[in-house]
């Protein structure tokens, strides 16, 4: 085996690892450059207290019936 110090093949490696890094350079400028950043706009939500039903009693609900499916009488 030999040894790459010896032999000049130290620098062929360092030409690669840089030229590695140079593609990573060029690629995060091109996305950076070419990336539409779209501008989101603020969500602002209520800050309004719901009344709380505190009667113990619940509230009636309509069961709709126009719905297309039946649902079971009894679990299983």
């Amino acid at each position: 085996m030999q040894n790459p110090f010896t032999n000049g093949q130290v620098k062929n490696y360092l030409l690669f690892y840089a030229s590695i890094v140079v593609i990573m350079i060029l690629f995060f400028i091109a996305s950076t450059l070419f990336n539409d950043v779209q501008k989101v706009e603020k969500r602002v939500f209520s800050t309004e207290i719901k009344e709380v039903n505190t009667t113990g009693e619940e509230p009636i609900v309509e069961q709709n019936t126009t719905s297309r499916f039946k649902l079971m009488d009894s679990i299983y």
